[in-house]
């Protein structure tokens, strides 16, 4: 196991960076026959050099990006507001209004255009027979849910937590779509899937039931703090008091930091998938401020300022800060619980010398532990559950949250920049009105979105093939060791690729990324391969009844791999994701394939 508790950095990392530079010196080498109807990209004279001519000056591609926003309305009361047309929205970046240029509303898991088709009917007919249920149609593929059920073990009581495990499986299981992809995960001072993806979220609930028999840690949390508590209640000057409450602030930050990281590492892996993707966050909390209260309790008993001053240097709040704009950038919404339900005063209140100072103290552990769950979910448009011990009842406003909702698409100015910018949106002339959203995005180029969809692949197994791209693999050739140089075979069928005609010959130009798994989970950086497809006038018409082969070879160690591939046509900005599994290694030294 990996000291590092959320980001596993393997070996295969540096192999996979070796790897590439094979493509110059060896992907020329004793070129495998190709099949019949496949074109060997990397024969002589088959491909031009990517970076040579001048193919961008007579190309002009137009790539048009939008942006959705997700956006729920209630009343004061919480009630949900419908009926609400792209005119009544506006649509605000950066506090220039910009134009919605896409708008879908759901009311009741029912887009609002076929609502309104059966209100329509029945208006015209009220005396017939009740309408037939209309088939629904499917969801759009960026307006797909995608939910994470988190629940961290890390920062869980696991009294608190085998007590909301049960009105969650009852949500998962009554209130989520059959077209809804579901995965639990539990932080245990590191990341572990405990179910993959599913579209029956009854796998989940049943899921639930292994996770009640594992450890939770926040018994020894508690446990450090009502230590430190009690040093520095027993302490016999100020300068020794802060120095407790130092070594105690000094490892929860420790803790937090890698909390936080495992954080970013689910969202950064989230961050390619289409769609509306949600993160239901449960624990008991996580602190703003590691240690404050420790040194709240400094205040107390020798009534200075100086313990109070110590705590900032503690202040992670430009960490959570940096979590939700990622969360942001990528289309993640934060629903938060905080499974320790209704607080009380904790012992250390009650047995202290100055009730009301110890109660001011758990007062301030109480709300720096909720800050966060609170911040999270109101900068990313989700909601927080805090201060009771029954969820069930807000778990159903959630669900609201999923099958009630606007979506809001724009396309920006100034496409790829990489910058964030900040959202607003209002209800003209509504100022009763209730409207969460996402508080901004990140305006990633082309490149960056291909990367990371292609890690969302590579981590869930996301498959979205227009392009029909096929993944095989060569036999591999032992290296050293342990290692072995396999070719991976990317298929493109030259029929959905645009050529364009210079010349004597028409040429497309596509851009290959790649990324790699082994069987401990372990995986590589996402490689870039630039390849510029040149076919003769004469072959055009029946190369596009052929694919065009380009082989990657990658250095990989012997076992199961699972690698990712994204296409992406250049020219007609048009992109494929596939993923295939090789067993590299003996008995034959030969890649045995499956793929996807």
């Amino acid at each position: 196991m990996n000291r590092t508790p959320y980001i596993r950095l393997p070996l295969l990392l540096c192999l996979l960076l070796l790897a590439f530079p094979l493509v110059a010196q060896e992907g020329a080498e004793e070129p495998a026959e190709p099949a019949s109807g496949v074109i060997d990209g990397n024969a002589e004279g088959a491909a031009a050099d990517p970076e040579a001519g001048d193919f961008e000056t007579f190309i002009d591609v137009v790539d048009v990006r939008v942006v959705n926003v997700d956006v729920y309305v209630t009343d004061k009361k919480g009630n949900r507001v419908t009926g609400l047309t792209r005119d009544d929205f506006e649509l605000i970046e950066d506090r220039r209004p910009v134009e919605i240029t896409n708008f879908y509303a759901v009311e009741d898991d029912v887009p609002v255009d076929r609502v309104a088709s059966t209100a329509i009917t029945d208006l015209e007919t009220p005396d017939a027979a009740p309408p037939t249920p209309i088939e629904r149609a499917p969801v759009p593929a960026d307006q797909r849910l995608f939910l994470i059920v988190y629940i961290d073990n890390f920062n869980i009581h696991p009294i608190h937590r085998n007590r909301v495990v049960g009105e969650l499986g009852y949500f998962l299981t009554k209130e989520l779509d059959s077209e809804d992809q579901v995965m639990l995960v539990t932080y245990d001072r590191s990341l572990n899937v405990r179910r993959p993806f599913t579209a029956d979220p009854a796998l989940v609930a049943r899921s639930l039931d292994e996770v009640v028999r594992l450890t939770g840690h926040q018994a020894t949390r508690l446990d450090e703090r009502r230590q430190a508590l009690e040093r520095i209640a027993d302490s016999r000057s100020e300068a020794q008091a802060v120095a407790q409450a130092r070594l105690y602030a000094e490892s929860v930050e420790n803790d937090l930091r890698f909390s936080l990281g495992a954080l970013k590492e689910m969202v950064g892996y989230l961050a390619g998938l289409p769609g509306r993707k949600a993160v239901l966050y449960v624990s008991d909390g996580i602190p703003m401020v590691p240690g404050q209260d420790v040194f709240q309790s400094i205040a107390g008993k020798y009534g200075a300022t100086s313990g109070l001053m110590d705590s900032f240097h503690y202040d992670a709040s430009r960490e959570f800060d940096q979590l939700a704009n990622l969360a942001n950038a990528n289309r993640v919404t934060f629903y938060t619980i905080d499974a320790a339900g209704l607080r009380l005063a904790s012992t250390f209140a009650a047995e202290n010398s100055n009730p009301t100072a110890g109660l001011q103290v758990d007062s301030a552990y109480n709300s720096n532990m909720q800050s966060p769950l609170r911040f999270l979910a109101d900068t990313t448009g989700g909601t927080a559950v805090i201060n009771t011990n029954r969820i069930l009842g807000r778990m159903e406003q959630i669900a609201d949250d999923f099958d009630t909702y606007y979506s809001l698409g724009y396309s920006p100015q100034r496409a790829g920049t990489g910058r964030y910018h900040r959202i607003q949106v209002k209800v003209k002339g509504r100022r009763d009105l209730v409207v969460r959203h996402r508080e901004g995005y990140r305006d990633k180029t082309v490149e960056a979105q291909m990367v990371d969809t292609t890690i969302s692949s590579l981590q869930f197994g996301f498959v979205d093939n227009p392009l029909d791209v096929k993944v095989g693999f060569g036999d591999a050739n032992k290296r050293d060791g342990r290692y072995y140089v396999v070719p991976v075979e990317v298929d493109i069928p030259l029929g959905e690729v645009v050529l364009v005609p210079r010349a004597g010959s028409h040429e497309g130009r596509v851009r290959l990324f790649i990324a790699a798994r082994d069987q401990d989970g372990d995986s590589s950086p996402v490689q870039q391969v630039p390849v510029q497809i040149s076919i003769p006038d004469d072959d055009v018409e029946r190369a596009k009844e052929q694919s065009y082969r380009y082989t990657v070879p990658l250095l990989m160690r012997s076992g199961p791999h699972q690698v990712a591939v994204g296409v992406r046509d250049e020219v007609a900005a048009k992109e494929s994701y596939v993923v295939s599994t090789v067993d590299v290694g003996p008995p034959a030294g030969a890649a045995r394939r499956g793929g996807r």
